[in-house]
C-alpha cells in the first residue's frame, strides 16, 4: 500500500518539476525578427503567461466584447424551434442546435449558427446546416439563412413601430 501511494506522489513530483522546467527554457520570447531587432508588440504579448501557472489567470481584457445583432440571434432561435438548443453562447455568437425534423418533413437536422456583426444583413449571419448523412446542400442553407434574415427584418420592423 505504501509503495503505491510513494509512487503516485514521486510521479506528481517529476510531473511539477517537469512543468515548472519549461518557464526555464528560452523559446520565442524575445521575438527576435531575425535581424537582431526585438519586436516590443510581440514580446508583450507572449510574456503575459511566462508559466504553466498563469494559464489559469484571467487576463482576457473584459472591454473586449464581440457584438452580435439581437434580431438575427432571436430570430435564428425561432426559425430554428424544431431544433434542440444544446448550446448558445451570446458573447461568441454561437448558437449549436441538436438533431430534429422540421414540422411535415422526415429528415433530422442539426444546425450551428454564427451570429458574428451587430449589422443586420446576410454577412452577419453565417449557417452550417447537415443531417446524419453529411452537409445539406448550399441551396437548403442559403433557404434557412433567408428564412432567418426575413424574420430577423420583421423583428426589427415591428421594435421600431413602423
Amino acid at each position: 500500500m505504501t509503495v503505491w501511494t510513494s509512487g503516485r506522489s514521486g510521479f506528481l513530483a517529476l510531473t511539477l518539476i517537469a512543468l515548472s522546467a519549461c518557464s526555464l527554457i528560452d523559446g520565442p520570447a524575445n521575438s527576435d525578427d531575425g535581424q537582431g531587432i526585438v519586436n516590443p508588440a510581440n514580446s508583450e504579448q507572449e510574456t503575459r503567461r511566462e508559466t504553466i501557472w498563469d494559464m489559469f489567470e484571467n487576463v482576457d481584457d473584459p472591454n473586449v466584447t464581440v457584438e452580435v445583432n439581437r434580431f438575427i440571434w432571436i430570430a435564428s432561435l425561432e426559425v430554428l424551434d424544431f431544433l434542440p438548443i444544446e448550446s448558445a453562447d451570446p458573447f461568441s455568437g454561437i448558437i449549436d442546435f441538436g438533431y430534429g425534423t422540421p414540422p411535415g418533413g422526415g429528415t433530422a437536422y442539426r444546425a450551428t449558427v454564427q451570429v458574428n456583426d451587430p449589422a443586420l444583413d446576410a454577412r452577419s449571419l453565417r449557417v452550417a446546416l447537415a443531417t446524419r448523412g453529411g452537409p445539406v446542400s448550399r441551396e437548403t442553407t442559403r433557404q434557412i439563412e433567408d428564412a432567418i434574415l426575413t424574420r430577423a427584418r420583421q423583428l426589427r420592423i415591428r421594435d421600431s413601430g413602423l
